[in-house]
């Protein structure tokens, strides 16, 4: 082991080298810096031993060594490395309940590097959270355990977020501790016990340092101030290639300071508890940036013949090089085997925990007495409950009011929704006059304005969704909306993605939904991207026609806290048509026209947003030819794929197969609809740089083209 270290430039035991603290730090007072070390030394069960402590970082260790050989598959080096930080984070730092998990009030842990995911897992069960016997640790990565490959906040309690790519999870750490600041600033008063008054911590590595995402919403922490953020970075130079100085040699640390944020180096992360100790209570006093934590250490820690190579990355480290750690670390307990005073280290968080709650609710009875409005409000919000009649504000229509672009009715839903929805919070990825994204009676949220609503999240479609995915799982009811134009969801598609996994009810307002954007060109014309979320479960992809069909969107979306929402909203006008109703969107798919009430179609016409307005028009045009022709809108193939038998053959009955689908999009998909002999009038190639009626035309996305299909397929029928 020494001389793996050596070769890193690290002595064996740096024990009393302390943090290397940048000088962005220097702020603090050398008295304020001496009284919170104190603190941190006080919190950090003085009566244990050194030996007892390392008993503790060795459990650890060996719980995820041993789950991972058991498994056959796994990560065990990141655990390894990063068993120090596990110890004073939880048995000395973090305010939590393991019988409560969902205390409002607790400190957040968010696991970037998800692939070590058995270090959450070994700290859970040794906590005392009820989620992860020591069965569900025998059982990691295996069918229907709560310890799947990667940390899943839909199957494990006191798992916050689901971080399955890279970079992800401190996004989301970004996203939670934007909900704590802005839940803070909203009901915390200077005379009474805080209401919510948290940290939220994130171990990330190197991979999470690479992907650009993490820069991006790194970049925005940075511009916030969020101060309660706090990042430990697992410097441990491995990745899976190897040696990371292969393809990755920047200065992290100038970055961060770069970005706005206080930085601290631990320069052994892998014996100096002290230094680590010292490192988080310098992060917590500085108030009004986030902090990095570069805490360096050895993958593998403890490995004699794997310890700092990518051999222990991403494998079990096998029977005899097991064997071999055991020998090397003085391990003498057998596989599982969690001795009895470390499970009562560990466990002392359940009473710690049952106070620490029980201190905060003694103070909401403060607190409601003094400020009994307030209270009411926020026991509302973090219900997770929709305020009685909140419906009740999204505005209504009538065919002959104005011709507008739904996104010009989203713009009206959400100001319209936000004095109704106390948790609605959010924002557009630097498109927000064009989105028409802004809650006029709020201001922005920035440094020092954490109260406002509006989030400007810049040129950053990934980053910006990875942060909403951090505020729906905060779970104290807030709904984030976020916006771009809908090609730009090329950019974000891997956080939506996550959001559909995990549950989290973003709702994602996508403007510029066609062709129909026009000048532009193909560059930022979506084509295949409605076919492609359709395509993606659990999560609701909505493309209305007029103000009636995006207020049902609106509607559904609010309702559906545990499933993303994703509305396409066009940038040309278009009117209200007769028939569409705000509440059959729920239905996903409906009868707006039949020019047959008393029997069968000779075609139905399916459409979508702005060419639903083709197909009525094309259906006036046949039924003038003596044509009985049914029009079908189709705001969201989703819900209506949830419908009964029953009630999809009242609205598609199989034996009328002369069908024709109207959409500015790909035909991909359509055929589920239309079937093999239907017609779909689309596009399946790139659009191009035109006004948007020549664009139509010169595709043959007209009324005279859903006409001639409808006859075509009529005669074939």
């Amino acid at each position: 082991m020494q001389t793996t270290m050596q070769k890193r430039g690290l002595s064996q035991r740096q024990a009393l080298s302390g943090a290397q603290v940048n000088p962005a730090a220097a702020k603090i007072s050398a008295k304020g810096r001496a009284r919170l070390a104190a603190r941190a030394q006080a919190v950090a069960a003085p009566t244990l031993s050194k030996e007892l402590v390392d008993k503790c970082v060795n459990t650890i260790r060996f719980v995820a060594i041993d789950a991972v050989n058991k498994s056959k598959s796994g990560h065990p080096g990141m655990p390894m490395g990063c068993a120090p930080m596990g110890y004073v984070l939880w048995n000395e730092t973090m305010k939590y309940n393991p019988k409560n998990p969902e205390w409002i009030n607790r400190d957040r842990f968010v696991l970037s590097a998800g692939h070590g995911s058995m270090f959450q897992y070994a700290m859970l069960h040794l906590a005392g959270y009820d989620s992860v016997s020591m069965d569900d640790i025998k059982s990691f990565r295996q069918w229907g355990s709560q310890t799947p490959g990667h940390p899943e906040n839909f199957i494990t309690k006191g798992v916050e977020v689901t971080t399955g790519p890279l970079g992800t999870g401190i996004c989301n750490a970004v996203g939670i501790a934007v909900a704590e600041a802005h839940l803070a600033a909203r009901f915390n008063k200077p005379d009474a016990p805080p209401l919510i008054d948290h940290y939220t911590y994130c171990i990330l590595g190197d991979g999470c340092m690479m992907e650009g995402v993490s820069n991006e919403a790194c970049s925005l922490a940075g511009h916030w101030g969020l101060g309660k953020l706090i990042a430990l970075y697992d410097d441990n130079k491995i990745s899976i290639d190897g040696h990371t100085e292969i393809s990755f040699t920047e200065d992290v640390a100038k970055r961060y300071e770069a970005l706005g944020w206080h930085v601290i180096h631990v320069q052994d992360g892998n014996n100096d508890y002290d230094a680590i100790r010292k490192a988080i209570a310098d992060a917590k006093a500085v108030k009004d940036k986030p902090t990095l934590i570069k805490v360096s250490t050895l993958i593998g820690y403890g490995s004699p013949n794997k310890a700092d190579t990518h051999d222990v990355h991403g494998a079990p480290l096998g029977a005899e090089e097991t064997a071999a750690t055991r020998k090397n670390l003085k391990w003498e307990f057998g596989e599982f085997e969690v001795p009895q005073d470390v499970y009562d280290v560990f466990r002392s968080a359940i009473a710690r925990g049952a106070s620490e709650e029980e201190q905060w609710k003694k103070g909401c009875e403060v607190y409601a007495q003094k400020y009994p409005k307030e209270w009411a409000e926020f026991q509302g919000l973090t219900s997770g409950k929709l305020p009685e009649g909140w419906e009740k504000a999204l505005p209504s229509f009538k065919p002959e009011d104005k011709a507008l672009a739904t996104r010009q009715h989203s713009q009206s839903m959400l100001n319209a929704l936000a004095p109704a929805l106390p948790g609605l919070i959010g924002g557009s990825a630097d498109l927000a006059p064009s989105n028409l994204t802004l809650m006029k009676m709020f201001g922005d949220f920035q440094k020092g304005q954490y109260a406002e609503r509006n989030l400007r999240f810049g040129v950053r479609e990934h980053g910006m969704g990875a942060i909403c995915n951090g505020i729906a799982l905060y779970g104290a009811g807030l709904i984030p909306y976020c916006a771009t134009f809908f090609i730009f969801t090329d950019y974000m598609r891997a956080a939506m993605r996550v959001a559909a996994l995990s549950e989290a009810g973003v709702i994602y307002v996508m403007t510029h939904d066609s062709i129909g954007l026009g000048e532009d060109g193909p560059t930022h014309q979506p084509v295949e991207h409605l076919a492609s979320y359709r395509a993606m479960p659990d999560i609701m992809t909505f493309r209305p026609a007029g103000g009636p069909e995006t207020a049902g969107a609106y509607k559904v979306a609010v309702e559906h806290r545990k499933v993303p929402s994703l509305i396409a909203l066009s940038r040309q006008n278009m009117p209200n048509l007769p028939g569409t109703d705000m509440e059959k969107v729920a239905k996903g798919g409906y009868v707006v026209s039949c020019g047959c009430p008393q029997g069968n179609p000779d075609v139905i016409l399916i459409g979508t947003g702005s060419e639903l307005e083709l197909a009525a028009g094309a259906a006036e045009e046949l039924t003038k030819e003596g044509m009985k022709v049914r029009v079908v809108s189709m705001p969201c193939m989703e819900l209506f794929e949830k419908q009964s038998a029953e009630y999809k053959e009242s609205v598609l009955p199989r034996k009328i197969t002369a069908r024709v689908s109207v959409e500015a999009g790909t035909s991909f998909g359509w055929d589920r609809y239309i079937g093999w002999g239907g017609k779909h009038v689309g596009i399946d190639s790139f659009g191009a740089s035109a006004p948007a009626p020549i664009l139509y035309e010169k595709f043959g996305i007209t009324k005279a083209a859903v006409v001639k299909a409808a006859k075509e397929v009529s005669k074939q029928h």
